[in-house]
């Protein structure tokens, strides 16, 4: 028997942490070489991951040569990314409204597709505020959502649909002024062809090419207005 089931984000990721990353994402692939292409980070560099997950942003991270630290709220998807190489001990259970490090003690903070998650995102940008001098927020793109798009995954037989809050680019813009930041660059695109071969393994290619119509992901590079 099919069906769709709407959870909470906290169930969804406890249920969906242990396939996560073995589960085609062209979402998270076009973040991945859009993001990686601007982020510039380089040895010796401090990066916060605000809504961590399974860790995958903290591995390419580290990979580069930069001190990584992330906080997550799902428990399961922390187990994830402390079983990677490299990885354990770098993360820790934590809401993104109450960091738990210092003062300036990062280089960049980034949010990868996680601020859809929050309700009021206010808190979580002068959060980031605090600890660096640098904010970079993924999102699902309003245009996508205005197309239908949600954010679900695969359970058996069941769609399990994580609930939401749908920000316009222009509140995170106000959340990130009032947090005292002031926008660097700003990215919103479609899917590539780099994108197609996910489509393709999944018997998607139709898909794709209706989807490559509208842009799904906006990332904005945002800091600190006195720097």
């Amino acid at each position: 028997m099919t069906g769709v089931a709407s959870i909470t984000a906290g169930e969804g990721f406890r249920l969906w942490a242990a396939e996560y990353d073995d589960t085609p994402n062209a979402l998270l692939a076009l973040e991945a070489r859009l993001l990686r292409a601007r982020m510039n980070v380089g040895p010796g560099m401090r990066i916060l991951d605000a809504g961590c997950g399974t860790g995958r942003w903290m591995t390419w991270a580290q990979a580069q040569g930069a001190h990584v630290f992330g906080v997550d709220s799902c428990r399961e998807m922390l187990v994830q990314a402390e079983h990677k190489p490299g990885l354990r001990g770098r993360s820790v259970l934590a809401d993104i409204n109450a960091i738990p490090i210092g003062d300036g003690a990062v280089d960049c903070a980034m949010c990868s597709l996680t601020i859809g998650y929050v309700a009021s995102p206010a808190i979580a940008f002068r959060e980031m505020a605090r600890v660096s001098r640098r904010v970079i927020v993924s999102d699902l793109h309003p245009d996508a959502v205005r197309a239908g798009w949600t954010r679900s995954f695969r359970c058996g037989d069941r769609r399990i649909e994580v609930q939401h809050f749908d920000h316009s680019i222009a509140s995170l813009d106000r959340h990130a002024q009032a947090a005292g930041l002031e926008r660097e660059w700003r990215t919103e695109a479609s899917f590539g062809e780099p994108e197609r071969e996910i489509f393709a393994r999944a018997g998607k290619e139709k898909a794709f090419e209706e989807s490559r119509r509208i842009r799904v992901v906006s990332i904005t590079s945002w800091r600190k207005s006195s720097d």
